[in-house]
């Protein structure tokens, strides 16, 4: 495997980066996930421009423009001959003396590398069983609005779930509303409608978050982005999610619960398996 790592393409065995770098030591840094399809990472722009902003809020310099990493990473993808695949794309400070202040770090660190994939079936989306998690999201966090390296919490509920055989693990906020899971945002169908929670309360802006809201409006079905409880959830008639190495998964019960089937969920993942192929 090949793998980009500030400006060179060098094998995965040795791509590597000093003990110092701030990411490695804080989790001081970004990082974005994306799905490649033919050859093609999807919505690699949208992706990109949420770095952009999470760089500038954390005052982390971007060594390269979005448009000379999409050059970089059709590049990766010809060298590892990965059409179908994850890539991400990892931003760090860089590395610095010890201490929490980031002042004399740097230069920045990027790393571009590529992950096998299961292929999609157009014909089902993958299902998945979910815990609600113990773990809380803080409610008024700004950092939620990007894709930081600090991911503990996520991780410990994925954990969690895990240990209780579950797929997947449901995040509230300190305020009790439910948020998103741990590695991607949250629908429900109620009454023929598409919800999901609004962001700016714990949950990540998604960029497939964006793209099922724009096939519903596409596809003609009504969205509503609304604050519900855990128990309000329970009465929805379907339950799905979104992230970028799958799309859409199906949730087929929540805390042991069974969840019912919806057939909008299917054709939202029909929609979104042909916009992938098209795009």
């Amino acid at each position: 495997m090949v793998v980009f790592l500030n400006g060179q393409f060098v094998p995965e065995s040795q791509a590597v980066v000093p003990v110092t770098d701030r990411g490695f030591m804080y989790g001081d840094g970004l990082f974005e996930t994306m799905r490649v399809f033919n050859g093609r990472p999807f919505r690699m722009a949208q992706h990109l421009e949420r770095m952009v902003r999470g760089a500038n809020y954390l005052k982390i310099p971007m060594p390269f423009t979005p448009k000379e990493l999409q050059h970089f990473a059709a590049q990766l993808i010809q060298e590892n001959q990965m059409s179908d695949a994850v890539l991400r794309v990892t931003l760090t400070r860089g590395p610095g003396p010890r201490g929490y202040s980031p002042k004399n770090a740097g230069p920045s660190t990027v790393v571009m590398s590529l992950h096998p994939v299961e292929p999609l079936d157009p014909a089902q989306p993958p299902r998945w069983s979910m815990i609600t998690s113990t773990y809380t999201l803080p409610a008024n966090d700004p950092l939620s609005s990007f894709k930081t390296l600090n991911k503990l919490l996520h991780i410990a509920a994925r954990a969690e779930a895990e240990a209780r055989d579950a797929d997947e693990a449901l995040l509230m906020n300190t305020n009790g509303e439910v948020t998103e899971t741990a590695g991607a945002n949250l629908f429900w169908i109620y009454r023929d409608k598409v919800c999901t929670p609004p962001t700016g309360r714990g949950a990540l802006p998604g960029i497939t978050r964006a793209v099922v809201l724009e096939i519903c409006q596409v596809l003609g079905l009504p969205t509503n982005k609304r604050i519900i409880k855990r128990e309000a959830l329970r009465h929805a008639d379907a339950i799905f999610l979104s992230q970028s190495a799958l799309g859409l998964v199906t949730i087929e019960n929540l805390d042991g619960e069974p969840v019912p089937d919806s057939p909008l969920v299917e054709k939202i993942y029909r929609t979104y398996c042909e916009m992938l192929a098209r795009e």
